[in-house]
């Protein structure tokens, strides 16, 4: 190694603690950033070259750089998505918050070459006030970062020659993991478009045309439809309504045979009132003074098996779905079925 980069080895080793300071500095900015955008990501890394890799690039190329700040990789930083498309997002974010050196920047997602998968990084070369050195930013995918791994591991981008046998099966796989990142996109994409129309039709009242699934039972649920039964039950004693999942519902409506939002509503219209006698019994003799926000649709479940035939059985099935399998639930059951067998709807 000549006189020049001994001297640059020099300045590295002299600048390292500004090296450190820029790194946490480039870190600490960008998650505070990606937490304010609500954008989740895999992992955000950071790293200082050590000297051993320095070295390694000043016996290559050493004398492109006049001075140490021309490298401009001293300091990396990395941020693995989940999502192609976030990878355009986050270098939005991070056009607004670095000053960019777009001639050394550079994406490789767009040279398209046969064996680039794993290396279609955007690698942006950033600087932050304050600071003589610039940093790199890679932003890559999981699978994209998964595959340059395993290519590192089995040499394939190291110069060793590889069997052409292994660099087409190699580049097979390549293909499909590039397909299954655009397709995971694809697919997040849809299902906020199809989230977004459920929402829409919820909000139109055209529930018969939604059909019961986890999304749209949420959906469903955060317009409140048992409110007014639940305002109701509470007044018997003054409680305080206290909230709680609804999801766990969502396997017994199905066996109610609830197969759109339709079919939920009509189901509460129909049963609400003795729900609600169903609660006076429950509550009335009782100081409880707290309930939960369930209770409404809790009852409306149990008047709907009984006044259907499902008997003390199909109350112990429905609490084996809401509790999980118990020794509680048949008494749970019987309790229950003694405190209705004297309301009409049993009668």
């Amino acid at each position: 190694m000549d006189l020049h980069c001994e001297m640059l080895l020099e300045d590295y080793q002299a600048a390292l603690p500004e090296l450190e300071r820029l790194k946490e500095e480039a870190l600490r900015t960008l998650r505070e950033a990606l937490d304010r955008n609500g954008l989740i990501v895999t992992a955000v890394e950071g790293r200082v070259k050590t000297r051993e890799s320095l070295e390694g690039k000043l016996a290559l190329k050493g004398a492109k750089y006049a001075q140490l700040s021309d490298v401009t990789d001293l300091v990396g930083a990395r941020i693995v998505t989940f999502y192609t498309d976030d990878v355009d997002r986050i270098a939005a974010m991070a056009e607004q918050l670095f000053e960019i050196d777009w001639e050394n920047s550079v994406d490789k997602r767009r040279l398209h070459q046969l064996d680039s998968f794993g290396y279609n990084s955007l690698h942006y070369i950033c600087r932050l006030p304050g600071y003589q050195f610039r940093f790199e930013l890679q932003l890559r995918t999981t699978l994209q970062h998964a595959w340059a791994a395993i290519n590192h591991d089995t040499g394939y981008k190291s110069g060793i020659e590889i069997p052409k046998e292994y660099m087409r099966r190699m580049n097979r796989l390549a293909g499909l993991l590039e397909m299954a990142d655009d397709e995971f996109s694809r697919i997040r994409t849809e299902i906020t478009d199809y989230r977004r129309r459920v929402q829409q039709l919820v909000q139109k009242g055209k529930l018969d045309d939604v059909l019961l699934d986890g999304d749209t039972f949420r959906s469903y649920m955060q317009s409140k439809p048992l409110n007014s039964l639940n305002k109701r039950i509470a007044a018997i004693n003054q409680a305080e309504i206290q909230d709680a999942p609804f999801i766990r519902y969502l396997r017994v409506l199905k066996a109610l045979k609830c197969n759109t939002l339709g079919d939920v509503e009509r189901l509460i219209r129909k049963y609400e009132e003795d729900a609600y006698l169903l609660a006076r019994h429950q509550l009335g003799n009782t100081d409880i003074d707290i309930i939960s926000s369930a209770l409404g649709l809790q009852n409306i479940c149990i008047v709907c098996i009984l006044s259907t035939g499902g008997g003390k059985i199909g109350l112990v099935r429905l609490f084996d779905v809401l509790n999980g399998h118990n020794s509680q639930n048949e008494t749970l059951a019987e309790m229950t079925y003694n405190q209705a067998k004297q309301l009409p709807f049993m009668i």
